[in-house]
């Protein structure tokens, strides 16, 4: 099946191609949920959405790039798929529904390559995301090439995003924080964190997010794992979700109370939102990740909190933790490619500063907020003092 070649595509074909000039990449070969969705301007499989797996193979979609020729770009995807590109037909010039696992999806792709008369010696892949027996029989099929980690340059692509990028973003952090609230609302003593978690997945899908995971401690317990511990009378309760919009991440933590909160718990959520807003007021195009930590710890240094807090900033969009990075020492193990480099307008970040405190529990927030140009915009408001359980 074949497409319109003047289909315009929804990204820069200039800017892929200069990503991939820069990395040495003649074909890419993209193959994540997440990076098929950004090159496909928005198709994101019914049926795969949430898994993989399908008899004895898997799903593996798989966006190929030739550097320099857009014309000749192909989606490969799967049977299952033909029903929405019917609806929503897809921009690639070329597309190919037939595989039903990986060997059948490489089969498709080095077909449409010798059908190019395209030898490459440098391929493209997502590693983390390409299977092994795929790897292997591209690997057979041009074994004049090398495979390289594609990651970087499609991780540059999604960098900036765009106008409805923003908003979908907007969107899922205002429909996190509502559907918290209502949680709070809703919640009572004598519930157990699964059952408080349970409001929250329906209050979410009430708003059109698709739920992803919710972590939450009660009291002074600073375990997060959803559990049958029962909330208490004076108890405080931490929630941290994700829930998407068409694929963009709201992230977002809030903190509630079963009663009301005595000045000592006023002072640590004060303190905490103390730092955010000082990062807030930092985040601005040219300032860099380490401009940023330097705000948050001398607003920290300065409270009594800060030898129990931590402070967290991070690139957000389609995945949680995506370019810009801002540090090389945060929980999650990444290189930090922004500590001495100028962010960006358009760039959004997940800012979030936590503490667990010794005798009172874990107390947190966490934002977005995407960079403007003059500073940076909140995705989402509201909430952020101690709300009530049970209203």
């Amino acid at each position: 099946m074949s497409l319109d070649s003047s289909v315009t595509a929804p990204f820069s074909c200039d800017e892929l191609d200069a990503c991939l000039d820069e990395a040495g990449i003649e074909v890419l070969l993209a193959t994540s949920k997440h990076s098929i969705q950004h090159l496909l301007g928005g198709h994101r499989s019914t049926f795969f959405s949430h898994k993989d797996g399908l008899g004895p193979s898997r799903y593996l979609p798989v966006f190929v790039y030739v550097r320099g020729r857009p014309e000749a770009t192909a989606y490969i995807g799967s049977q299952l798929e033909a029903h929405q590109a019917k609806v929503d037909p897809f921009w690639t010039p070329n597309v190919s529904l037939k595989p039903v696992g990986t060997l059948d999806a490489i089969a498709e792709v080095v077909a449409h390559l010798r059908h190019l008369g395209v030898r490459p010696v440098r391929i493209g892949i997502e590693k983390a995301y390409f299977p092994l027996e795929a790897a292997e029989a591209l690997a057979t099929a041009f074994e004049q090439a090398v495979l390289v980690d594609a990651m970087h340059p499609l991780e540059r692509m999604r960098l900036l995003k765009s106008p409805h990028e923003i908003e979908l973003l907007r969107l899922a952090s205002q429909k996190v924080i509502d559907s918290m609230v209502a949680t709070f609302s809703r919640a009572a003593v004598g519930m157990t964190k699964r059952g408080i978690a349970e409001l929250l997945v329906e209050e979410e899908t009430r708003r059109g997010l698709n739920y992803e995971y919710c972590f939450m401690t009660v009291g002074r317990d600073l375990n997060r794992a959803l559990s049958d511990q029962v909330l208490r009378d004076g108890d405080i309760v931490s929630i941290d979700s994700g829930g998407n919009e068409s694929g963009y991440i709201g992230d977002l933590v809030r903190m509630g109370i079963a009663g009301d909160p005595d000045q000592e718990l006023v002072d640590i959520l004060g303190a905490i939102d103390a730092v955010q807003h000082s990062a807030f007021r930092t985040i601005r195009p040219g300032v860099t990740g380490d401009d940023i930590y330097r705000a948050a710890a001398e607003t920290l240094e300065r409270s009594d909190i800060a030898r129990h807090t931590h402070f967290l900033a991070h690139g957000i969009g389609l995945v949680q933790h995506e370019a810009p990075r801002l540090t090389s020492s945060g929980p999650i193990a990444y290189r930090g490619t922004h500590t001495d480099k100028p962010i960006l307008e358009r760039m959004c970040i997940s800012v979030e500063t936590t503490c667990a405190h010794p005798t009172r529990g874990f107390i947190k927030l966490e934002d977005t907020v995407a960079v403007t140009a003059d500073g940076c915009e909140l995705l989402g408001e509201g909430a952020r003092g101690w709300n009530r359980i049970g209203g």
